[in-house]
């Protein structure tokens, strides 16, 4: 019971320590593929859903 009562967010307001060079290059390499993952992904289906959505469209008889 003792345990629950902890709260874990007090811990993390201590003092903040460097990360090593070689950790920081990595995390930031990592980001940068996601963050191109991410926006190829949008580009590609974006445009398929644009095509799917003008497929779909029917004219209406007053054109």
């Amino acid at each position: 019971m003792l345990e629950q009562d902890k709260n874990p967010f007090k811990n993390l307001q201590g003092d903040l320590k460097d990360v090593p060079p070689e950790l920081r290059k990595k995390v930031m390499e990592d980001v940068a593929t996601a963050k191109l993952i991410m926006e190829l992904t949008g580009l590609f289906t974006g445009s398929f859903a644009a095509i799917i959505e003008g497929m779909l469209k029917t004219k209406s008889k007053t054109e």
